[in-house]
C-alpha cells in the first residue's frame, strides 16, 4: 500500500545502511522530504543514490549520542524543510560476547546508541512536533526487546528499553496528536546480521563449525515463514504507522519477523 508523503519532512537515524536505507528509499519513493543522518560517512553516498527518486533529501553526520549534535541535526532540519513530521530511531550496534568477557565499556556504549539515543532523538523531534500539534515517533527494537538471548545482555536490555520509552511517551504526547510506536525486527538480511552470523557461529561452533551463512540459516528454519525478511519488509510497515492511516495507532511494539515471536 503506497502513502502519501508529500511536503512531510522525515527524519531517519542510522540510515546509511540495511534497516535504514531501506525505510528511506520508501519514503523517498513515496515522496517525503528526507533528512539522512548516520554516525558513518556513507550517508553521503546511499542519499545520492536517493535522490534519483526526486525527493529533497539532507544527508548529516552525527553520533546520536552526542546531546549538542541531536539538537543541532533537529535544528538543522527544520530550518531546511520547515516541520519535523516523522522522525525514525533507527540507529543501532550490538556486540556480542560471553557476560563474563564483557568489557563495561561495550555494555554502556551498546545502552548508549540504542536506548539514550532514541531518547534523545524523540526528545528533540518532539519538541517541534508539540509546536504543530502532530507527528510520529517510531524506534527501533529488536527481537531481543522481547525475549533476550545469550551472549547478548546489553543488547537485549536496551531494546527493552526502547519498548518503555515508546510506551512512556505514548502517554505524554498524546494531547498533542503525537503519536509514538516501536517496531521489532527479527533476522534481516543486512550488514549487522553478517556481523551475528558470523560471531554468534564462533562463539557457539562446537563439534559443529559454522561456514558462512549457515547459522543464519540454520535459525530461519525457525521462523514460520521460512526465510530471513529484507529492508523492504520493515520499511512497509514504518510507512504505514508514519501515514494517516495509523493515527489511531499508538503505544505500540509491532513485531517485523516472520513469526519468530508471537507476542
Amino acid at each position: 500500500m503506497k502513502h502519501n508523503f508529500q511536503d512531510k519532512t522525515v527524519v531517519i537515524t542510522g540510515a546509511c545502511r540495511g534497516i535504514g536505507a531501506g525505510i528511506a528509499e520508501r519514503f523517498a519513493q513515496e515522496g517525503a522530504r528526507l533528512v539522512m543522518v548516520s554516525n558513518s560517512e556513507r550517508v553521503f553516498a546511499t542519499a545520492e543514490r536517493l535522490k534519483s527518486s526526486g525527493s529533497e533529501i539532507l544527508a548529516l553526520q552525527a553520533d546520536v549520542t552526542d546531546e549538542q549534535q541531536v539538537i543541532d541535526l533537529y535544528q538543522q532540519a527544520a530550518e531546511r524543510f520547515g516541520t519535523i513530521d516523522v522522525s525514525v530511531q533507527n540507529a543501532g550496534i550490538i556486540t556480542i560476547e560471553h557476560f563474563d568477557k564483557m568489557p563495561k565499556a561495550d555494555f554502556e556504549k551498546v545502552l548508549a546508541v540504542n536506548t539514550t539515543g532514541v531518547w534523545l532523538c524523540c526528545r528533540e523531534a518532539a519538541k517541534y512536533m508539540v509546536k504543530q500539534r502532530s507527528g510520529s515517533l517510531i524506534n527501533t527494537s529488536s527481537g531481543q526487546g522481547r525475549q533476550g538471548f545469550i551472549y547478548t545482555p546489553h543488547y537485549a536490555a536496551s531494546k527493552m528499553g526502547v519498548i518503555g520509552i515508546t510506551q512512556s511517551l505514548a502517554h505524554e504526547l498524546a494531547p498533542w496528536n503525537i503519536t509514538v510506536n516501536a517496531f521489532c525486527p527479527g533476522i534481516i538480511e543486512s550488514e549487522m546480521w553478517d556481523y551475528n552470523d558470523r560471531v554468534w557461529g564462533e562463539i557457539l561452533s562446537g563439534e559443529k563449525q559454522y561456514g558462512k551463512g549457515e547459522l543464519m540459516a540454520e535459525w530461519v528454519q525457525g521462523i514460520p515463514l521460512k526465510r530471513a525478511g529484507k529492508p523492504q519488509d520493515v520499511a512497509g510497515l514504518v510507512a504505514f504507522l508514519a501515514s494517516d492511516d495509523a493515527h489511531y495507532i499508538t503505544g505500540q511494539t509491532i513485531n517485523v519477523d516472520g513469526g519468530l515471536i508471537m507476542s
